[in-house]
C-alpha cells in the first residue's frame, strides 16, 4: 500500500508517469526502504493508466461491498436498554455532584 501511496503522491506532484527512482525518493524521505520486487510490480501495473480512472473504478468496487447487515442492527437494538441505564446513572451522578457543589458555602475561588 505504501508503494501505491508514494506513486500517487508522485502523480499529484506533477509527474504523470513516475519511475522507480521517483517513488523510492518519496519513500526514503519518510524512512521507508523500498522492496524492489514489489515496487517494480506496482509501477508495471500502473504504468500508462489514468490515476483518475483507477480511483473511479476502485470506488465502484468499494460501493458494491457489503458493509453492514442484520448484525449491526441487532447490536444497536440490544444496546438501547444499556444506553437508557447509562442515562439514568448520569442523571444520578449529576444530582450528587450538584449537592457537593454547595460545600463552598456560596463562595467561589474566582468570584
Amino acid at each position: 500500500m505504501r508503494f501505491v501511496a508514494a506513486y500517487l503522491l508522485a502523480v499529484l506532484g506533477g509527474n504523470a508517469s513516475p519511475a522507480k527512482g521517483d517513488v523510492e525518493k518519496i519513500l526514503s524521505s519518510v524512512g521507508i526502504e523500498a522492496d524492489d520486487e514489489k515496487l517494480q510490480k506496482v509501477i508495471a501495473e500502473l504504468k500508462g493508466k489514468s490515476i483518475e480512472e483507477l480511483i473511479a473504478q476502485g470506488r465502484e468496487k468499494l460501493s458494491s461491498m457489503p458493509v453492514g447487515g442484520a448484525a449491526p442492527a441487532a447490536a444497536a437494538s440490544a444496546a438501547a436498554p444499556a444506553a437508557e441505564e447509562k442515562k439514568e446513572d448520569k442523571k444520578e451522578a449529576k444530582a450528587e455532584s450538584e449537592e457537593e457543589d454547595d460545600d463552598d458555602m456560596g463562595f467561589g475561588l474566582f468570584d
